[in-house]
């Protein structure tokens, strides 16, 4: 593999790790000649023939909606795509250690670190929980600390490609994920939000100052099975010096039922800042040496390094990896897309911007898609009325685009609007029309991580779906992501009941070898499994 060139460009040189899913390699990019991370992954290995295609076309879209996030703690993506049986990542080249190694190397870790650590990647969750998107893998070897002190995520939105809606394309009815770090919501195959993310969190800050995960068993099973029965030791009954405010957090992130833990990373930080090191005079003398988590706090915005001479080397044996997402958004040929269409006047700019969009969603450019739609609709109610059906089209297309693209806080009060306005219309046509628009709306609050709200919205709507011959599959598909919620609320029993129920339906209607059965069954199996331990 050493000197195999990825799309023509990208030299792939010397591998620095790989798993059940592919591998990551130190390579170069040949045309600007700078060093470069590679992660392949194998669809092939993850997923059975017929769903490798699918894999890939998700990878690419996660790619796209990921890309959107900018945060100086996640790393840079440069290019993405496929060669060959192989999907790839170009990233940045990280220079540090992964919070694994660096961990290791420095046992027990100074308190002070962790703060630091979890303080840094509060900002982080709260950038990607915006977009919305889960991590769904939150572990110390997807976070490097860099030489200068800040810490770095990786593998955004991987997890996310490779663990869809279902869990089909992993043939285990296994959700992606660490054991080690999984909450009991992702462990039961229930619905994931930012709440999962804030568990892992506080498992991770869990390991930083103890040393150790809080679960630990010899099978994975047995570990889900403690994330979800037992109560985690108290860090300060392993460690007496870190501060009761401290240990009161990670408890609390560490509740079983997400809705008794923080409400958003930025919650969490709040909860952090007391204990954080403060710059000033009360600062430790001289700057704190290379890989120090608290440099940031301590001198933040301080040129690195701090004295004259060369950035320090790794320290031997870490190796530097890097991952992440990509973005794919780039005009062939080198040229930069993505601006909105010009202003212009009339119907002809009205049609005119129609028919890129068109084009633009034929090419699969969504986002482009969802500017020009975002910049014409001003003018069409300006020149048509607000209620006309040109801009009530072109309101139906922007809510459509934006929930293909993944903009679920944007399209959800698109969608909201145009349910009410529909539903005030005459004839079944317009109600159902409306109930569409709730459904869709339901999947907004789903994926923003309002489990609550989104259960009550499905639920709302399914007696109309159900009384529907005309999509039979829809209730299934309903129901199936009702259960799926219990489970991301704490109603484990409950969840359990109604896809027990579900599987029973949905094999009287199309069969025990229906995919949707087969998918059940492993899931109703892996929580028995979980909970036997």
């Amino acid at each position: 593999m050493n000197g195999r060139v990825i799309a023509g460009r990208y030299e792939l040189s010397t591998l620095l790790g790989q798993g059940g899913m592919g591998q990551v390699w130190m390579g170069y990019d040949r045309r600007l000649d700078r060093r470069i991370a590679v992660k392949l992954l194998r669809p092939d290995r993850m997923a059975g023939a017929p769903e490798a295609e699918e894999l890939r076309r998700r990878f690419l879209r996660e790619c796209r909606v990921t890309a959107r996030v900018d945060h100086p703690g996640l790393v840079t993506v440069h290019d993405a795509g496929s060669d060959g049986d192989d999907l790839y990542l170009v990233m940045q080249h990280i220079d540090g250690a992964d919070l694994g190694d660096h961990l290791a190397e420095h046992e027990p870790y100074p308190w002070q670190w962790a703060v630091s650590v979890a303080a840094q990647l509060c900002s982080v969750l709260s950038a990607v929980h915006a977009a919305p998107i889960v991590h769904r893998d939150l572990k110390p070897r997807n976070v490097m600390l860099r030489q200068d002190g800040t810490v770095c995520v990786l593998d955004l939105g991987i997890a996310a490609a490779v663990d869809t809606d279902t869990t089909r394309l992993t043939h285990t009815g296994s959700p992606i994920g660490s054991p080690a770090y999984m909450a009991p919501e992702q462990a039961m195959g229930g619905a994931v939000g930012p709440y999962t993310d804030l568990y892992a969190l506080g498992v991770l800050l869990h390991e930083l100052l103890s040393g150790q995960v809080p679960f630990e068993a010899s099978t994975s099973l047995g570990v889900l099975h403690r994330h979800l029965y037992d109560a985690p030791v108290p860090v300060r009954q392993l460690r007496a010096e870190v501060p009761e405010p401290l240990e009161a957090l990670v408890l609390r992130l560490l509740a079983k039922d997400p809705r008794h833990r923080p409400s958003a990373a930025q919650e969490v930080y709040q909860a952090l800042a007391p204990l954080l090191p403060a710059a000033g005079p009360a600062a430790p003398a001289g700057p704190p040496g290379p890989l120090d988590p608290t440099r940031p706090f301590l001198r933040p915005h301080a040129p690195w390094p701090d004295r004259a001479g060369a950035l320090p080397a790794p320290p031997a044996g870490l190796p530097a990896p890097a991952a992440a997402i990509p973005d794919p958004r780039s005009a062939p040929g080198g040229g930069t897309a993505g601006a909105p269409a010009p202003q212009r006047t009339g119907r002809t700019a009205i049609a005119d911007a129609v028919e890129e969009v068109k084009r633009l969603l034929d090419a699969g450019r969504l986002t482009q898609a969802v500017d020009v739609l975002g910049s014409v609709l001003p003018l069409a109610v300006a020149h048509h009325g607000e209620h006309s059906p040109v801009v009530r089209s072109l309101r139906k297309q922007y809510a459509a685009t934006l929930l293909d693209d993944g903009q679920y806080r944007r399209a959800l009060p698109e969608l909201r609007r145009l349910a009410a306005e529909t539903s005030a219309g005459p004839g079944a046509e317009a109600h159902r029309e409306a109930l569409q628009f709730r459904y869709e709306a339901a999947q907004c609050l789903e994926q923003l991580g309002e489990a609550s709200a989104a259960i009550a919205e499905y639920r709302a709507v399914l007696p109309y779906f159900e009384q529907d011959a005309a999509a039979p599959a829809l209730p299934l598909e309903i129901r199936s992501r009702i259960g799926a919620l219990l489970h991301a609320v704490g109603a484990h029993r409950e969840a359990h009941e109604t896809q027990s129920r579900l599987l029973g339906d949905v094999e009287r209607m199309y069969g025990p070898y229906h995919p949707m059965a087969g998918e059940l069954r492993r899931v109703l199996d892996r929580q028995r499994q979980v909970r036997l331990g």
